[in-house]
C-alpha cells in the first residue's frame, strides 16, 4: 500500500524504531514523501556523524576469483577478460599518492581466493602499506570468505576493517544468485561475518538493490539484518547487469536503471535512520547511473567516499558490471571528482582522518 500524503510518512519517521512494514512503506515513497524521507535521513546523519566525509583510497588489487557468482563480471566462469594482480611497486606508488593527498585509509578489494599464496600476498600488501605510511594508514580489506586463522593473521598484521557483502540476506534469493555448491553457501557467508567481528575487525557488509526476483520485503529484511547484526560500515548500491553473466538472462525482470538508482538512495537513507552512527559508503555503482550519484548519496546519508587509485592500466579489467565509470580516469581526476562531490553535497572532506566507525568505537 502506498502512502498518500507526507503527514503519514512523517508519522512513521517520528517513530523511535521502524518495523518491516514501516520500511516497506518508506521504500515506496514518492514525491513529497520521498523528500521527507531524505530530509529526515540527512538530519540524522548531521546529528549522529556530522558533516565530514572520509576518504578511502581504493585499490582493486586483483580480478582473479575462484567464485562463479551469477551476477559478477569477474566470476571464474567468464573467459572474456584479462586477469591481473597489482604489484608491490604499484601498491607503494598508490600508498605514496594517498599519503601525499592526506587520505586516512586505503581499501584492498579483490576477487575471492583461498590459498597460502593468496594469504601471503595480502599479508605482504598490508605490511607494505603500514611500512610506507609509517603505520599511519588505516586498511580495509574486501577479500571474501577465508578461514578464521587467515582473518586473524591479516588483522594482526595491521588491517583494521573488513567489508564482506552478503548481496542478499534472503537465503532463497541468495541461491538464485549463486551456484549450488559449498563454495557459494549462504551460511558460510554469514559465519564469515560473525568470525570477522570476533577477530576484532570493524565489520561491514552490503547488498545489491534492484536484483531480479527481489522484493521490497527482501530489501526491508536486508536493512533489518544489518541492524540486528550491528555492522559498523556498509557498502551497497544498485544492481547493474553484465552481459557476460548468467543473471543477464533475467534482465527483462529488472526495474529501469533510474528506479534502481532511486531505490538505492532510499536504502542508504533508511540505513542511516536505522543505524545513525555507522559508516556508509557512497558507491561507484550510483555514479554509473547518475553522474551526481555519489554527491546525492552524501546528501542523504553516506559519509565515506572511495576514490579509485588503482593503476589505470588495470581499471578496465576489474569489470564487475556494465558501464562502470572511471575506467579512463587518472587517479588525480578520481580524487578531484570525489572532492567536488563532497563540496557539492555541502560536506567537508576529512583530510588526514581515519574515520573509524563511531558505532565500533562505542561498542
Amino acid at each position: 500500500m502506498k502512502m498518500n500524503n507526507t503527514t503519514n510518512i512523517k508519522q512513521i519517521l517520528a517513530n523511535s524504531s521502524l518495523d518491516r512494514a514501516d520500511i516497506v512503506r518508506l521504500l515506496q515513497a514518492e514525491g513529497d514523501d520521498l523528500l521527507a524521507l531524505f530530509q529526515h535521513a540527512a538530519q540524522i546523519k548531521k546529528r549522529a556523524v556530522g558533516n565530514k566525509v572520509y576518504l578511502r583510497g581504493l585499490i582493486e588489487y586483483s580480478n582473479i576469483c575462484k567464485k562463479n557468482c551469477y551476477y559478477c563480471g569477474i566470476r571464474s566462469g567468464n573467459p572474456f577478460f584479462q586477469h591481473y594482480r597489482v604489484s608491490s611497486w604499484e601498491i607503494i606508488d598508490a600508498c605514496n599518492f594517498a599519503m601525499k593527498h592526506r587520505f586516512g585509509s586505503m581499501v584492498l578489494q579483490c576477487g575471492e581466493l583461498q590459498s597460502d599464496v593468496f594469504t601471503k600476498n595480502i599479508l605482504d600488501a598490508i605490511r607494505l602499506i603500514k611500512d610506507v605510511s609509517g603505520g599511519l594508514m588505516r586498511i580495509t580489506l574486501s577479500c571474501g570468505e577465508q578461514k578464521p586463522e587467515v582473518y586473524k593473521a591479516w588483522f594482526d598484521a595491521g588491517a583494521e576493517r573488513y567489508l564482506l557483502r552478503i548481496e542478499a540476506s534472503n537465503p532463497e534469493l541468495y541461491k538464485k544468485l549463486h551456484p549450488q555448491d559449498q563454495l557459494h553457501h549462504f551460511e558460510n557467508r554469514i559465519n564469515a561475518l560473525k568470525i570477522l567481528k570476533e577477530v576484532g575487525f570493524q565489520t561491514g557488509t552490503g547488498v545489491m538493490i534492484g536484483l531480479p526476483f527481489q522484493t521490497l520485503e527482501d530489501l526491508a529484511d536486508d536493512l533489518l539484518f544489518m541492524q540486528k547484526f550491528e555492522i559498523d560500515m556498509c557498502g551497497m548500491g544498485p544492481y547493474i547487469e553484465h552481459e557476460d553473466t548468467p543473471l543477464y538472462e533475467y534482465r527483462n525482470l529488472l526495474l529501469p536503471l533510474s528506479k534502481r538508482y532511486e531505490l538505492a538512495l532510499k536504502m542508504i537513507a533508511l540505513l542511516r535512520i536505522l543505524m545513525p552512527d555507522i559508516n556508509i559508503a557512497s558507491t561507484t555503482a550510483l555514479q554509473a547511473i547518475d553522474p551526481n550519484g555519489k554527491r546525492n548519496a552524501l546528501e542523504i546519508g553516506a559519509n565515506v567516499i572511495m576514490p579509485n587509485i588503482t593503476p589505470s592500466k588495470y581499471k578496465s579489467s576489474y569489470h564487475l558490471y556494465q558501464n562502470k565509470p572511471g575506467r579512463d580516469l587518472r587517479i588525480e581526476d578520481e580524487l578531484q571528482y570525489a572532492i567536488s562531490a563532497i563540496k557539492n553535497a555541502q560536506c567537508e572532506t576529512a583530510f588526514g582522518e581515519y574515520g573509524d566507525a563511531m558505532h565500533f568505537l562505542m561498542r
